[in-house]
């Protein structure tokens, strides 16, 4: 957490407040949150009079692009698991988490704030290939809404693994963006148990679950995300997707199809819900 319908609702409230705006100067409040570079003055500086064209996705990962009069450069953040960046007036009192501040006019700021202190921020600078920097994007897999993401991707991607499909699907090198709510949620619309092999996988059943995959990215973005613990958009406020969840964080209630409770188990470390009537092993069980 947050996953990718979280960050995609960062992504666009952010594109909504923040576009065409220039940061005015910046507060590191926590050092090692700013992975590169490694001064937290040259990270200030760096970004100092950009303005933010837009804002984009991959995977889990935000990048804005900042453009000045004479470059262009890159910001990147990645939330980790309670990230939150938030749109706040500066008389706002801070968060005892929070971590860093961006300023912009109008006494507004952009707020990273972060509980477990995982989340990272990057300046990658004019003429330096994003990649280089925030390594972590150049093995990211296709997203689930590229055109690449066919069932011949995803096929190829399962092909020969000996492995549970619900630990595959949380491999970002297999799906950039997916983690446990959703690939316990679209497991669940195609009829899979979370412990099928994936070398045991049909044909069929992989065009089920890429299909599957993006409606619950789709209804979760439509809703705003999941919030469970820490989640917020750049507004404050929750998503709302976890009151319609078919199985993710449900234990032991009715499935909302059959009425058997909802199981859960332990794969990879990794809590898995599952219902044990509507995902059968080998079954072709499409939930719409």
């Amino acid at each position: 957490m947050p996953e990718l319908p979280e960050v995609e609702t960062v992504r666009k409230g952010l594109n909504q407040l923040t576009l065409n705006q220039e940061i005015t100067g910046g507060d590191v409040l926590l050092n090692r949150t700013i992975a590169y570079p490694f001064s937290v003055g040259e990270f200030v500086n760096g970004i100092e009079k950009n303005a933010i064209a837009t804002w984009h996705r991959r995977g889990k990962y935000l990048l804005a692009e900042l453009s000045s009069p004479s470059s262009t450069s890159w910001l990147g953040v990645h939330l980790r698991m309670t990230g939150q960046l938030l749109w706040l007036h500066r008389d706002e009192p801070l968060h005892k988490h929070t971590r860093v501040r961006l300023f912009f006019g109008n006494q507004q700021e952009l707020r990273f704030v972060d509980q477990r202190t995982f989340g990272k921020i990057w300046w990658v600078p004019p003429g330096v290939a994003v990649e280089s920097i925030i390594t972590g994007l150049a093995k990211l897999a296709a997203d689930p809404f590229s055109p690449e993401f066919t069932v011949e991707y995803l096929a190829s991607k399962l092909k020969n693994r000996r492995r549970p499909i619900k630990t595959a699907l949380l491999d970002q090198s297999v799906v950039a963006g997916l983690g446990n709510i959703y690939a316990d949620e679209a497991l669940f619309k195609s009829g899979i148990l979370p412990e099928t092999l994936c070398i045991d996988l049909q044909l069929k059943q992989i065009e089920l679950l890429r299909t599957a995959i993006i409606q619950v990215l789709e209804t979760s973005i439509e809703a705003g995300g999941t919030t469970f613990s820490n989640f917020l958009n750049v507004k404050g406020t929750n998503g709302n997707y976890g009151g319609v969840a078919w199985v993710y964080n449900r234990a032991g209630e009715p499935c909302r199809v059959c009425g058997m409770p909802i199981q859960r188990i332990r794969l990879a470390g990794r809590s898995s819900h599952f219902c044990s009537e509507c995902q059968t092993p080998g079954g072709i069980r499409r939930r719409d």
